[in-house]
């Protein structure tokens, strides 16, 4: 009797990291622009919202999840699916969908969307202090990004928190390039070209 043969095929591929945080660092850099004054309207954000601020990123997720990755996969995947949500959100503004679904529209919805966003960004920043530094100040920055959403959606103190969201926003935005670049160059040149620094420690050793 003769033994079965079996033969195993490992699929190699890419850290997916720094395509999913260029995607995050364009739609933040667009989008804080207009939060900040410097352009007008959401018309323009609305495609960096949906191809960089959500397919990039989903792409991301999915590479992330055959790396095993569960922490990467996660928090591409809902940040992707993030700015699809709020992608949508917009074009009901604009009235796509009919004049009916704009003039039902309720920011406080959008807020209490913000704070579950917010919920799942306060454990995510958790667990990005095992990742590296850089990485942690992003969601760190996020959570000041969903608090300033939430309470401006909410009509509390909207002017003070909407500029927290937009500077919050655009530091993200500033982070994220650069742990781009870092994952990028620093495999590249097979060395720490750019340093991301190490984790905390704290929690897993």
């Amino acid at each position: 009797m003769s033994k079965l043969e079996q033969q195993s095929v490992k699929i190699v591929t890419s850290d997916p990291s720094a395509f999913g945080l260029f995607g995050l660092a364009m739609v933040t850099l667009v989008a804080s622009s207009q939060k900040l004054g410097w352009t007008d309207g959401l018309a323009f954000v609305l495609p960096w919202a949906l191809f960089l601020g959500g397919l990039a990123q989903l792409i991301a997720s999915i590479q992330d999840a055959k790396h095993n990755n569960t922490f990467g996969a996660t928090a591409f995947g809902a940040f992707g699916l993030f700015w699809f949500g709020v992608g949508m959100s917009w074009l009901i503004q604009f009235g796509v969908f009919g004049e009916e679904a704009a003039a039902a529209v309720d920011p406080s919805q959008l807020g209490v969307a913000f704070v579950g966003y917010l919920i799942f960004t306060i454990y995510m920043t958790i667990g990005a202090m095992e990742t590296h530094k850089v990485l942690f100040s992003i969601f760190f920055l996020i959570n000041f990004l969903f608090i300033g959403l939430s309470l401006s959606s909410f009509g509390i103190a909207p002017h003070f928190f909407h500029m927290v969201a937009a500077i919050s926003e655009l530091l993200i935005a500033i982070l994220s390039f650069y742990g781009s670049a870092a994952a990028v160059l620093n495999t590249h040149f097979g060395r720490e070209f750019l340093p991301v620094g190490k984790p905390f420690g704290i929690f897993k050793k």
